[in-house]
């Protein structure tokens, strides 16, 4: 395991079943396999590294996350070709979810940056970029 690289990142979310199911799908997709589960979370591993998803507590639900306030912007992952990213959007498409940029996809960070931007159920900004 080299030094530097992240070992996992935690994610507190407002609704865990919705979470689950919607992250679920597209981590496997991405080779992410499931990792560990309990009562209040579920995680995906790919490698050494793995991404947790925590439900929230209560009385920490009355601020929603978005990502123009202070903490963190988006996740962006790498995706392994242009043709991983086109058929990660057709099946975020067929599950009707809103592809962000549209008007400027697949090219939305810039002509040489080949990507799908798009929202988790918490509106948290996801990116699959192609290397």
């Amino acid at each position: 395991m080299s030094k530097g690289f992240l070992h996992h990142i935690e994610l507190n979310v407002s609704n865990l079943h919705r979470t689950v199911d919607f992250w679920g799908w597209f981590l496997e997709e991405i080779n992410y396999e499931p990792y560990q589960e309990w009562e209040s979370g579920k995680s995906w591993r790919l490698d050494d590294m793995y991404i947790v998803f925590v439900q929230a507590e209560t009385r920490f639900l009355d601020i929603p996350y978005h990502r123009g306030r202070v903490g963190l912007n988006h996740l962006a992952i790498h995706a392994t070709s242009r043709q991983q990213v086109d058929e990660i959007t057709r099946k975020l498409r067929d599950r009707g979810v809103t592809i962000l940029y549209a008007d400027k996809h697949p090219f939305a960070g810039g002509k040489e940056h080949y990507a799908v931007f798009f929202e988790d159920p918490d509106r948290m900004k996801v990116e699959l970029v192609a290397p």
